[in-house]
């Protein structure tokens, strides 16, 4: 590991507004920001851009960003610091513990901003609009909290609407193109550090935002297994053959 990372590390740990794979925090959080205001997470925060700029945006409200990567999160938490935001917090675990850290009723929404999409049909259950993830966003998200999920990816789009749909959450908001639907929404403007990227070559980003107040019944998994195969695999045959075309 490079000095600069393990610089990074030994800083964190001495944040006071950076938890790193804690215990029984479950219904402290307000207590930790020293405050009842709401409370929004933002997953697999990255650099915490998001976190950042919402806490900026926001005082009255408080926002933590979670991530497993440490030297990430040091960026978020730096800033955060520089800027004496006293609203923002990161918790440094993996999503897929993220049910053990809060309380029923604990979280009022939920930013999902350019997560990675998990392309290969295979690790479709990674994606952190699938069931398995919304199960446990379920467990501690108000039930009348929201869901944002911004994306340049198609695939993660889609397969969220088809979440939403066969699942029958409530969506709110569907824009196939932000910069046409919403371009005045100051929270859809703000960019990630992989959005400026642009991985997916599209210019395009999709937004979806929807509530789980609903049961997300176990015995539809393998239905949503077998469409997002078929569709999927429909779409990657259907662009490989425009590509040979192309060719």
């Amino acid at each position: 590991m490079g000095q600069k990372k393990l610089k990074r590390f030994a800083e964190i740990a001495t944040f006071e507004h950076v938890l790193e794979y804690p215990e029984n925090t479950g219904g402290k959080w307000n207590g930790f920001f020293q405050n009842n205001h709401p409370i929004s997470l933002e997953l697999a925060c990255g650099k915490g851009e998001y976190t950042i700029a919402l806490a900026s945006l926001y005082p009255e409200k408080n926002y933590i960003g979670v991530d497993v990567k440490g030297n990430r999160i040091w960026v978020g938490a730096k800033q955060a610091l520089e800027r004496n935001l006293k609203n923002a917090f990161f918790l440094r675990t993996q999503i897929g513990m993220i049910e053990k850290y809060f309380n029923e009723n604990e979280i009022d929404e939920i930013w999902l901003p350019f997560p990675d999409p998990q392309l290969r049909i295979s690790k479709s259950t990674k994606r952190l609009t699938h069931p398995v993830f919304l199960r446990k966003y379920k467990q501690f998200l108000k039930p009348d909290g929201y869901i944002h999920l911004k994306t340049d990816s198609p695939v993660l789009y889609q397969f969220t609407k088809l979440v939403i749909e066969m699942y029958h959450l409530d969506l709110f908001e569907d824009s196939a193109n932000i910069a046409v639907d919403l371009p005045q929404n100051k929270e859809l403007q703000i960019k990630t550090h992989y959005e400026s990227l642009d991985i997916a070559k599209s210019k395009t980003v999709h937004y979806l935002k929807f509530k789980i107040n609903k049961e997300l019944p176990t015995d539809l998994d393998d239905e949503l297994a077998n469409r997002t195969r078929e569709i999927e695999s429909t779409q990657d045959a259907r662009e490989t053959e425009e590509e040979k075309k192309a060719d």
